[in-house]
């Protein structure tokens, strides 16, 4: 069955003022159905989780509905399944945790691929812990990430990395870094915020002991969410009021939950599985060829990284333009693709990039044919010396 994406189009309300977003890596737009849960769930009556009142079933309903949707999607527990305000939030709740059980002569890996939120957590608790930091390189020109075998040993207690890189789209053999890590005893923490909107995810076969993601990025609110096996999560103690449970999943998660939230990343989860991830990758990549043989064709125009295995993202300079003037000319083209370093601020360093970055572009769902055409006929124009 071929994936229609002028039907999956309709979906999304957004994409009716004929705005081009290429700016899912940061932010997907949002169908109707997400929409209409959120909605929906505000104004339906809640009350705090239980089991007497209606409205207090209703909230425990929507918590358990999420959590077995995200369990789902990820090939996880569902009683393993936090829910938080965002990955950056859960990861530095889940470091601060662990670091607890730190102290000199510990080693944490994390790698210069990563965005910063899992580098900047792992690192601050370290270096409270007195443990040392290795860091894991990459090839600054292919993004490729390097053998982690050299890093590890009997010290090493946890590894850190990416499951795709947000700058470059480089998707690392994740479960052969995760075999060498628990090969020396330590545990692994995989950001798979980049991946879940792009590819079937399991993390089992990731070899993740933690596994997060944002699913704002999947179609979904704004928010996010960690997965772990329950028996792992019953071994560690965050901070919590006293009264609240001890319970797990609960315990990592603080205050009253978003109940609306929650529903929405579950309506979110199922119009995925409607739509079917690997129909989504086999689209995005089909895309994806066309942009990258359009973009080697436009002079002036450079790709930087060429992994062998990728999302659907493309970060690019245009010779003599500064990456903001380029956003700001394909902006008044209804053309959303923005330009930074997107908090990948190591890779893009190594990369030699500076802070700067550059340009990036990230295919979705609902991207099209059209406009992949637009944008590369815009790229020309503005690499021709055109104005906005």
């Amino acid at each position: 069955m071929s994936y229609d994406v002028t039907a999956v189009r309709d979906l999304f309300p957004s994409l009716a003022d004929g705005t081009a977003y290429f700016d899912g890596p940061g932010g997907s737009q949002v169908p109707t159905p997400v929409a209409a849960a959120v909605a929906g769930t505000l104004t339906a009556g809640l009350a705090n989780r239980g089991s007497v009142t209606a409205a207090e079933q209703r909230a425990d309903a929507v918590v358990s509905m999420c959590r077995r949707a995200m369990a789902d999607l990820l090939g996880a527990d569902r009683r393993g399944i936090v829910f938080g305000r965002s990955m950056t939030q859960l990861t530095f709740d889940v470091s601060r945790t662990l670091a607890q059980g730190w102290g000199p002569g510990d080693e944490v890996v994390v790698t210069r691929l990563d965005h910063d939120a899992n580098i900047r957590p792992w690192v601050i608790a370290a270096e409270r812990a007195g443990a040392r930091v290795r860091w894991l390189g990459f090839d600054p020109v292919t993004a490729e990430l390097d053998d982690v075998g050299p890093l590890l040993n009997e010290r090493t207690r946890l590894v850190a990395v990416t499951a795709a890189s947000n700058l470059f789209g480089t998707r690392p053999d994740v479960p052969a870094i995760t075999a060498a890590a628990h090969a020396v005893g330590a545990l692994t923490y995989v950001d798979a915020v980049h991946l879940v909107p792009h590819a079937p995810v399991d993390k089992t076969a990731l070899g993740a002991d933690f596994l997060a993601c944002s699913p704002y990025k999947f179609l979904g609110p704004h928010c996010g969410v960690l997965a772990a096996d329950p028996e792992l999560l019953e071994t560690l103690h965050p901070d919590k009021l006293l009264p609240s449970t001890d319970a797990v999943p609960e315990r990592f998660e603080l205050g009253t939950l978003p109940y609306e939230l929650m529903a929405g990343t579950t309506a979110a989860v199922d119009v995925l599985t409607r739509l079917g991830l690997e129909a989504i990758e086999a689209h995005e990549d089909a895309l994806l060829t066309r942009l990258l043989d359009g973009l080697a064709a436009i002079d002036g125009v450079t790709v930087h990284g060429s992994p062998k295995r990728r999302t659907p993202t493309v970060l690019l300079s245009v010779a003599g333009r500064e990456h903001a003037d380029v956003h700001r000319a394909l902006a008044a083209r209804r053309i959303n693709a923005p330009a930074a370093s997107f908090y990948a601020l190591e890779a893009s360093r190594h990369a030699g990039l500076g802070d700067a970055g550059g340009l990036r572009v990230g295919l979705a769902p609902y991207t099209n044919d059209d406009e992949i055409d637009r944008l590369l006929a815009a790229l020309s124009e503005i690499a021709a010396g055109a104005d906005a």
